[in-house]
């Protein structure tokens, strides 16, 4: 049984890429607690009951249920010292302010999580959207790659290694590019570690980055022979939270697609290893030794598939019995389908140049 934090135990969330502010974590990093409209919280538990929205179950995040925040947090406090507690005050909060969802941390099994919110649908606004929202987030949507494509890379992140931190790329960068710059986007996310990295294998031109978006900042990226079978087990996952969607009936509003995956090169490795052994088979009673387990002396994370991709932010999310699929969230699946289809063939052309440069 999961044990809700306290307010004391809950510290701001450092590896936000999209979405609104006020998300924080657990003390120990694994629980996400995050603001929520009604909406959100009876979505995420007709998810667990409701036979219709099934075929959802495996593509969002674990919800623990929520926590009521009886004080307020100190704004004109100094910011916490390395992940310490927040201040809370403790006085009355708005009644619409109280309520938080308590999820799984999507992060938090990583090393060095890489993480991209992909923001999905050609429809920005929802029902109750007064006629000057609905004109504004048309605008937005045609504006961007939404309207044309189904997505928008709202934000991602990216590890150097060399720095041993992450590098964020701004919600600004996905709203000025075009669907022709998409591909480029993608690149960027998923990064080809050069073969050897020298000063003359990270040139322009080298063998191993022919492609073009292929030659990685310094210290990014990971190794072809990694990156290609991670790109194709995560493609078969965003597959089925295609097809999952085709049977559900719901439209879905500013939720987004997120992406993590380890940009340690080690522990990626050992995450496909565990994948091809069938680790996920044995992911559910893993989690109950972990929570067993877990204690001070605990702090190494253990192996696990290298990569996570799940739907999130259900705040303007509705179930219609009889409505059909959401095509315009559809749509943007099939797009990021397609991304991932001809990164897949850049790594994998990049991984033959390079055993090629070997032999």
């Amino acid at each position: 049984m999961t044990r809700q934090p306290s307010a004391a135990e809950i510290i701001p969330l450092e590896s936000q890429v999209g979405g609104h502010p006020g998300v924080r974590v657990s003390e120990d990093g694994s629980l996400l607690i995050k603001p929520a409209l009604p909406r959100e919280i009876a979505f995420y538990q007709s998810v667990a009951v409701d036979p219709g929205l099934a075929p959802l179950r495996p593509f969002v995040p674990k919800f623990y249920g929520t926590l009521r925040l009886e004080g307020k947090v100190d704004e004109d406090a100094p910011p916490p010292e390395q992940g310490g507690p927040i201040k809370i005050l403790e006085q009355a909060v708005p009644e619409e302010e109280k309520e938080f969802l308590v999820l799984e941390n999507l992060s938090h099994p990583f090393a060095k999580p890489n993480i991209l919110d992909v923001k999905l649908g050609t429809v920005l606004y929802d029902d109750e959207a007064t006629a000057e929202k609905r004109a504004r987030m048309e605008k937005t949507a045609r504006d961007t790659t939404s309207f044309e494509t189904g997505i928008r890379l709202t934000g991602f992140q990216v590890y150097d290694l060399v720095t041993g931190k992450p590098v964020n790329t701004p919600k600004s960068y996905g709203k000025s590019i075009t669907a022709a710059d998409l591909p480029s986007g993608i690149a960027r996310f998923f990064p080809i570690a050069p073969d050897v990295p020298t000063p003359q294998a990270l040139a322009p031109g080298a063998a191993a980055n022919d492609a073009e978006g292929d030659i990685p900042t310094q210290g990014t990226g990971l190794p072809a022979d990694v990156l290609a079978p991670l790109l194709e087990s995560l493609r078969e996952d965003v597959a089925e939270i295609r097809d999952a969607l085709g049977e559900t009936h719901v439209r879905m509003v500013g939720a987004s697609l997120l992406i993590v995956y380890e940009a340690d090169w080690e522990r990626a490795r050992a995450g496909l290893q565990w994948l091809e052994e069938g680790g996920e088979e044995e992911e559910e009673e893993d989690d109950e030794e972990e929570e067993e387990d877990s204690g001070e002396g605990n702090e190494k994370k253990r192996v696990n598939a290298p990569y996570s991709v799940k739907l999130i932010d259900f705040a303007h999310t509705k179930v219609l019995p009889g409505a059909g699929p959401d095509e315009g969230v559809r749509k943007g699946l099939n797009t990021m389908l397609r991304l991932l289809d001809e990164r897949l063939e850049q790594v994998k052309a990049a991984a033959a140049s390079q055993d090629k440069a070997r032999a």
